[in-house]
């Protein structure tokens, strides 16, 4: 279901994927900055984009924006939900929601693979799946500093409502536009 995939063999189109994937970064930043008040834990837009992108921009792509973003944390760039208040760079990187950011480097390669084709229902799956692959890295990483014993209470509950909120967006999003791209070709 890749909306804006480019294709890579001409030079113009290198540059596009370079370009998008770029602005894709950017977009995750301003996901992870933007905060919502939701119950239990306010809430921030960085799982809609890293979702959105995936599905919008493909496997290759959506892993290419989330290294990028990933890539600009690591060197000091404050662009973390919370930081530079609860640190920056590696530091933060290696902190408790470490995981969940291995997590969402490799849910674009999940999502974007299982996105392919079409249907709302297909895309909700795959999403559905990238998010598995999140809590997945997200919580054994949680374990080396939460006891076993409060691992779900304190980096799962207080999210999941918030995250299939926000997969229900991206589905939407992602379907809308694939349909006023289907009027407009």
């Amino acid at each position: 279901m890749a909306l804006l995939t480019p294709s890579l063999t001409r030079p113009t189109s290198l540059w596009r994927g370079v370009a998008l994937t770029l602005f894709g970064a950017a977009l995750i930043t301003i996901g992870a900055k933007v905060q919502i008040p939701f119950w239990p834990v306010p809430m921030t837009l960085h799982t809609l984009a890293v979702f959105f992108l995936a599905a919008a921009l493909g496997p290759r792509l959506g892993f290419a924006a989330m290294a990028a973003y990933l890539a600009a944390g690591a060197v000091g760039l404050p662009v973390f939900s919370g930081s530079p208040a609860r640190g920056i760079g590696l530091a933060y990187m290696a902190g408790p929601t470490g995981g969940y950011l291995i997590g969402y480097l490799l849910s674009p390669l999940v999502i974007g693979r299982l996105a392919e084709g079409n249907g709302p229902m297909r895309l909700a799956l795959a999403m559905l799946s990238g998010l598995a692959v999140v809590y997945a890295f997200g919580l054994a990483w949680l374990a080396l500093f939460v006891p076993a014993s409060g691992l779900i209470t304190a980096g799962f509950a207080p999210f999941i409502l918030g995250d299939l909120i926000k997969i229900a967006l991206a589905v939407a999003l992602i379907t809308g536009l694939g349909r006023l791209k289907g009027r407009a070709a």
